[in-house]
């Protein structure tokens, strides 16, 4: 990576207080508690209330993380949402967090790569703030799944929850952490394989897309599965490769959290430590681009991120999109 080091500076999170249950969702669908739990690892995910919004999820984990990093809101140079699920097509969710936080200097975007929001949105603040164009950048993960998701179908409405995170990456000093190395792709011939159908140019909303209930996101489960875990143990050995480092260097191991059993397939294959990989679908289910900063949240809370840790993250989501971060945790 190229010009100045940078760090994450400060990580917040935010879920809605309203938990669905298992239990709840063998009331609403075809399902049972030990199903989900055996095939998924889910026990419960937060879901908004009527009315909430991406934007809403994504203001309360920035907030914090500004006020945590120790600046204000116009010392943001650019915000980066990573989201699949805007407030509306436009304008951009980006803009609408950026107006709700008061961050007058700013400027931004969203960025749409489904699970791999999180990592791809890390890498490009890093950039930017690495040529000198900025000292802070705020990145948001936010999504609710809830909003996209049909709970008459058992095999996605088990799996997604609705969350934020965010942080601050700013220009590193000496003694911070740093942002090392990054390893993305995207593999377009998969994406039939997880879309929302229609809603967009191709097929534009009319009252047969509805009564098609292709507003929903439609899965196939095995492929996505087998790529997953794929490429999830793939990416992470390349960007350890190149850094000249093997999974036994690795202090703790944060993957996208889509699917227990996904996770301890790659980092078997991986051959990282069970002990330094953090799995907390079970209170979450995949929340998209929240999984990563939520999982990292609840490291640092358990005491098992701390300062000066080597962490990787890896993620791999709809399009295909697949990413990796390899980083020195700053605080």
């Amino acid at each position: 990576m190229g010009g100045r080091p940078t760090t994450i500076r400060s990580l917040a999170t935010y879920v809605p207080p309203r938990v669905l249950s298992n239990a709840d969702l063998e009331r609403m669908v075809e399902t049972t508690d030990e199903w989900i739990l055996q095939r998924t690892g889910i026990r419960e995910r937060h879901i908004v209330d009527a009315g909430v919004a991406t934007s809403d999820l994504g203001t309360h984990a920035a907030r914090e993380a500004i006020i945590r990093a120790g600046i204000e809101p116009d010392d943001i140079g650019v915000i980066i949402v990573g989201t699949v699920t805007p407030d509306m097509m436009f304008p951009s969710t980006a803009c609408l967090i950026q107006h709700k936080i008061g961050a007058s200097r700013a400027w931004g975007f969203d960025l749409s790569a489904a699970c791999s929001a999180f990592t791809y949105s890390i890498t490009t603040a890093s950039q930017l703030v690495a040529s000198g164009a900025h000292e802070h950048a705020l990145v948001v993960g936010a999504d609710v799944m809830s909003s996209i998701i049909d709970y008459q179908d058992r095999a996605t409405c088990v799996l997604f929850g609705d969350g934020a995170g965010a942080v601050v990456v700013s220009a590193a000093d000496a003694h911070d952490g740093a942002i090392l190395d990054f390893e993305h792709e995207i593999d377009g011939g998969g994406g039939p394989a997880l879309c929302m159908p229609a809603g967009g140019s191709l097929h534009p909303s009319t009252r047969e897309t509805v009564d098609q209930r292709l507003h929903y996101v439609k899965q196939d489960g095995a492929t996505v599965f087998k790529f997953a875990v794929r490429k999830t143990e793939e990416i992470a050995r390349r960007v350890l490769d190149r850094n000249g480092l093997t999974p036994a260097d690795i202090d703790l191991f944060v993957s996208h959290q889509a699917n227990r059993r996904i996770i301890q397939s790659a980092t078997e294959k991986l051959g990282i430590d069970p002990n330094k990989v953090i799995i907390n679908i079970e209170n979450f289910g995949n929340t998209t681009a929240a999984t990563i900063p939520l999982a990292l949240n609840d490291a640092v809370c358990s005491g098992r991120l701390k300062k000066g840790n080597l962490v990787l993250l890896a993620s791999v989501g709809a399009g295909f999109t697949v990413g990796s971060v390899l980083l020195r945790w700053g605080f």
